[in-house]
């Protein structure tokens, strides 16, 4: 699983790499922090996750959510932030992000979620069973 993680803050970059890292099937392929880097990258990279800060510099997170869910296929996206408002979640919703995160109160449950989507994706590149 490819992440590309979008935030201006080099603590939480720092703090998700190492929160990630110990997940088996992780690989990050960069990060951006402004709008304008994480579209290019992003659609040059083409990762499968990306973690996406709502407030960037020049730009803000619903600008990239928006031009990144436009593509097809689109990565799976998780909004991470401080301002957790239910306005900002309905908005993300219905842009496409996948998952809303508070950057305090849920940074922990990121592994988590993280955890499953490796396990799922590993379960589909093993294909079914065979036998029996």
């Amino acid at each position: 699983m490819r992440i590309f993680i979008v935030d201006d803050s080099e603590v939480i970059v720092k703090k998700l790499k190492e929160l990630l890292a110990g997940i088996e099937g992780v690989a990050f392929v960069g990060e951006a922090s402004t709008a304008r880097d994480a579209i290019k990258s992003i659609e040059n990279l083409k990762p499968d996750v990306v973690i996406l800060d709502i407030r960037l510099i020049g730009g803000n997170g619903m600008d990239v959510l928006k031009h990144i869910k436009k593509k097809d296929p689109s990565p799976i996206v998780m909004m991470l932030t401080n301002y957790p408002y239910p306005q900002y979640r309905e908005q993300c919703t219905k842009l496409g992000a996948e998952y809303f995160f508070d950057k305090v109160a849920d940074i922990e449950n990121i592994f988590d979620t993280f955890r499953k989507l490796a396990q799922d994706a590993s379960r589909q590149k093993a294909g079914p069973c065979q036998g029996g």
